[in-house]
């Protein structure tokens, strides 16, 4: 569970995963949406792959990433277990 609270804790990787909500994208379709490098780009992607926040699979020569609802799901349900 650190690993998931360590990378939302960064408001990049909250945009990113708020990108792949909709559709899976390739690292540069989704470093094209930042003004940043895309290696900085690389390693926030590499975080939240990490934290199983995300999965990659790759097609011909390029990776695509899409959001791991699975986990969104159990973090929630951790959430609501302090619901009083």
């Amino acid at each position: 569970m650190n690993d998931i609270f360590k990378a939302l804790n960064d408001a990049t990787r909250r945009e990113i995963l708020e990108l792949l909500k909709t559709k899976s994208m390739s690292a540069g379709e989704i470093a094209d949406q930042f003004h940043m490098s895309k290696p900085s780009i690389s390693h926030h992607l590499d975080i939240l792959k990490r934290a199983d926040l995300i999965t990659a699979e790759k097609s011909g020569q390029f990776i695509f990433y899409s959001i791991n609802t699975t986990i969104m799901e159990d973090v929630l349900q951790w959430i609501l277990t302090f619901k009083k």
